[in-house]
């Protein structure tokens, strides 16, 4: 299996005034490419720092960071956005949706910084929407819609470029239970095509969904293993012991 994501001794601080904060202390992690892995962790573990960093929101103080072979630890800001555009998806917990624009126009947008044509965006759009079960609610703007689909809406977004990553940030933190399975299983079929998700997540049932599980605490990893139904599943099969 290749590896997608590969950080070395990444670490993040922040200096304000006199004191020194460590957000990041040293975390080294390798993540490859279908896999779908959930990174965990209490309010001031450092979990949020390492998703700006895996998805190219900031940079790392120190340390190294591979992404689908290239060096983008210390890249500039104008780079930084140009890779995330390309190899990132986002999923975020308020679903970060232009109120004034409908599900398709919110679909395309991605496209339009990649300088997509608008008759090619439309296409690529309708048909994104219509793979997370919108295909009828093209022309709907966001308030028109309920949490679910708005949050499908989102995800359609985060698809439509052909992205390395889906980083899905609390994907159903604004959601009800019932909503909140369908989205997870929304996720999940999309993993089963071959996406690569990293899903940041501090409630252990949709943390459950993930075949691995990241722990942080102060700023480093505490833990990194196998959800049991996957590691029962290798058992079976005589991959490991």
């Amino acid at each position: 299996m290749s590896s997608l994501i590969s950080i070395d001794d990444i670490g993040k601080k922040y200096v304000i005034g006199a004191e020194v904060i460590h957000a990041l202390r040293s975390v080294t992690l390798t993540i490859n490419k279908g896999e779908f892995v959930a990174l965990m962790g209490p309010s001031g573990s450092g979990k949020s720092t390492l998703m700006n960093i895996l998805g190219c929101l900031d940079t790392p103080s120190k340390g190294k960071y591979i992404l689908n072979g290239m060096d983008v630890s210390h890249m500039t800001d104008d780079e930084l956005a140009e890779v995330r555009n390309k190899e990132i998806g986002f999923v975020f917990q308020t679903f970060n949706l232009l109120p004034r624009s409908s599900s398709l126009d919110n679909v395309a947008m991605p496209l339009v910084y990649a300088g997509v044509k608008k008759v090619e965006r439309e296409e690529r759009a309708r048909k994104t929407l219509e793979s997370v079960g919108l295909g009828d609610r093209v022309n709907h703007k966001p308030n028109e819609l309920s949490g679910g689909q708005r949050q499908r809406v989102a995800v359609a977004r985060a698809l439509v470029n052909n992205p390395s990553i889906i980083l899905a940030d609390e994907p159903t933190g604004n959601l009800d239970t019932k909503t909140s399975i369908e989205i997870m299983a929304l996720i999940e079929e999309i993993h089963k095509k071959g996406n690569t998700i990293i899903l940041v997540t501090h409630e252990d049932d949709i943390a459950k969904h993930a075949h691995r599980i990241v722990r942080l605490r102060d700023g480093v990893i505490e833990d990194d293993f196998l959800n049991e139904e996957v590691r029962s599943a290798l058992k079976e099969a005589a991959f490991i012991e």
